[in-house]
C-alpha cells in the first residue's frame, strides 16, 4: 500500500502526520511511503531522516493509495486527490461543512481521526486523546508563564510563600493532564466536572474535586456528560462565580463537538478574581468557556490575564507529531489487507464509524446533519446514530493517567517525607 505525507499548509500548523520512527516501522511491513519535501520541518525532522527510514522524498504524494494529514485539506489540496485515494486527518466533520461537502463532491473516501469510535480496540488510534494530553500539559505551562507568582510552596529565609491554587474545569483527557501537571509543579489543585463519576479520577491525581449542586447527575451515555438545561447552566455559572474568585489560575477545557463551547466563566466571575490571576481557555476555537475570551489572543480584563491559545498541540510539534503518527500507524495497519493492498472493510465498526465521505456521499450521520444545517446538499447513505457529545472536556479520562497516578502515589509513600507531603496537600475549598 502506498502512503503519501504532504506538508501541512494551514498557518501555524507545525505537526506532520508521520515521523521517521513510524515510517521505518511501516516500510518494514512493505508499505511504500512518500513524503513531500519539507513536511517535517515544523517538527524539526529533516528530509534526510525520512530517507534514512525508507521513505521517498517527492512532491507526488496526492495520488497515493492513502494520503495522511494533520489538518483538514484546502480546496486546492482536495483537487489534487486521486480518484481512488483515501484521505486521513483531522477533518472537522462537525464544524467544517464546506470541507465535508467538497470531499463528497470530489468522490473522495475520507476518514476523520476525531470520528474514531471510542471502543477499547480503537484506543491506539485515538488521536483526540493523544493531542488533548499535549494541550492539557502545555496549558499549565502557559498559565505559569503568565502568572506572577510561584506555583509550589516556597520556604525561604525571607519567609514562606504559599502554593498557588489552580482550578481545572473539565476532567476529560486534557483536564486530567492539566491537573497532573499542575500537581507535579507543586500547586494546590482542584478539578470540576458535571460528571460526578470522574471525581475518583481527579482525586487519584492528588487533587480535590469541586462539588456543585447545579448539574449534579449530568452523566449521559457512554461516560459522556449530557448537555445541561438552561436553568442548570445558570445555576452552575452562579455557583462557579463564587468559587472561581478564590483561585489564582483557572484552566478551562470544556468542549461540545459541533456546538459552541459552554460558558463556564462569566464576566462577573472574572471581575471577582484577584488581580494578577490567570485564565487559560482551551476552548477558544469554538468560542471559549470564558465570556471575556478573545480566541487566539491574550488579553487583560479586570486585572486578570485571559489566554486563549489556538491549536496548542502544534506548539509542541515534536511529541505531538510522534503521538499522532502512532495513531495514524494503527489506523493504516487496519486498512491493509493480507496481500498488503488497501482493504476497506466497512463491516468493521472502526472503519465504518470513522468514514465521513465515500462514493460521492456523506456517510457519517452527524457530518451530514452539519452540512444540511449549513445549507449544503449531498446525498447520504445510512449511517449509525450520532453518539452523545461530551458536555465537559473533550472526552472521558485516559487510562494511562490513572496508572500514572498510582505510580506517583507509590513513589510518594516510599519517600515518606512529611515535609513533602505537607507541600503537596490539596487545598480545601473556600
Amino acid at each position: 500500500m502506498k502512503v503519501g505525507v504532504p506538508k501541512e499548509t494551514v498557518a501555524g500548523e507545525t505537526r506532520v502526520a508521520l515521523v521517521p520512527e513510524i515510517v521505518r516501522k511501516l516500510t518494514a511491513k512493505d508499505f511504500e511511503v512518500t513524503v513531500q519535501s519539507g513536511a517535517g520541518e515544523g517538527s524539526m525532522l529533516a528530509d534526510a531522516l525520512y530517507e534514512d527510514a525508507g521513505a521517498m522524498i517527492s512532491g507526488d504524494v496526492w495520488t497515493a493509495d492513502v494520503v495522511v494529514k494533520v489538518a483538514a485539506p484546502s480546496d486546492e489540496e482536495i483537487g489534487k486527490l486521486g480518484k481512488d485515494t483515501v484521505l486521513i486527518g483531522f477533518l472537522g466533520p462537525l464544524s467544517n461543512a464546506k470541507t465535508t461537502q467538497a470531499l463528497a463532491d470530489a468522490g473522495a473516501t475520507s476518514f476523520a481521526m476525531e470520528a474514531i469510535p471510542r471502543i477499547s480496540r480503537a484506543q491506539s488510534m485515538d488521536a483526540l486523546s493523544s493531542q488533548s494530553n499535549v494541550a492539557g500539559y502545555k496549558s499549565v505551562l502557559v498559565a505559569t508563564n503568565h502568572l506572577g507568582r510561584f506555583l509550589p510552596m516556597m520556604m525561604t529565609a525571607a519567609g514562606t510563600v504559599p502554593p498557588a491554587k489552580v482550578l481545572v474545569l473539565g476532567a476529560g483527557v486534557a483536564g486530567l493532564q492539566a491537573i497532573a501537571t499542575a500537581r507535579r509543579l507543586g500547586a494546590q489543585v482542584t478539578g470540576y466536572d458535571v460528571r460526578a463519576a470522574v471525581a475518583e479520577q481527579v482525586q487519584s491525581l492528588g487533587a480535590q474535586f469541586l462539588e456543585l449542586e447545579a448539574g449534579k447527575g449530568a452523566e449521559g451515555e457512554g461516560g459522556y456528560a449530557r448537555e445541561l438545561t438552561g436553568e442548570e447552566k445558570q445555576a452552575q455559572q452562579q455557583e462557579l462565580a463564587d468559587k472561581i474568585a478564590t483561585f489564582d489560575v483557572v484552566i478551562t477545557t470544556a468542549l461540545v463537538p459541533g456546538r459552541p463551547a459552554p460558558r463556564l466563566v462569566t464576566a462577573e466571575s472574572v471581575e471577582k478574581m484577584k488581580a494578577g490571576s490567570v485564565i487559560v481557555d482551551l476552548a477558544g476555537e469554538t468560542g471559549g468557556n470564558c465570556e471575556l475570551t478573545e480566541p487566539g489572543e491574550t488579553v487583560v480584563k479586570h486585572d486578570v490575564t485571559i489566554v486563549s491559545p489556538l491549536n496548542l498541540p502544534a506548539s509542541m510539534a515534536e511529541h505531538s507529531s510522534s503521538l499522532y503518527a502512532r495513531n495514524v500507524q494503527s489506523l493504516l495497519e487496519l486498512l491493509v489487507g493480507e496481500d498488503g493492498a488497501l482493504n476497506l472493510n466497512f463491516d468493521d465498526e472502526i472503519i465504518a464509524g470513522a468514514c465521513i465521505t465515500r462514493d460521492g456521499e456523506i456517510v457519517h450521520a452527524a457530518a451530514k446533519k452539519t452540512v444540511e444545517a449549513a445549507g449544503g446538499g449531498g446525498s447520504a447513505a445510512p449511517a449509525a446514530p450520532e453518539p452523545e457529545a461530551p458536555a465537559a472536556d473533550d472526552m472521558p479520562p485516559a487510562p494511562e493517567l490513572e496508572a500514572e497516578a498510582e505510580a506517583e502515589a507509590e513513589a510518594e509513600a516510599e519517600a515518606d517525607d512529611p515535609a513533602d507531603a505537607d507541600d503537596t496537600e490539596p487545598a480545601a475549598d473556600k
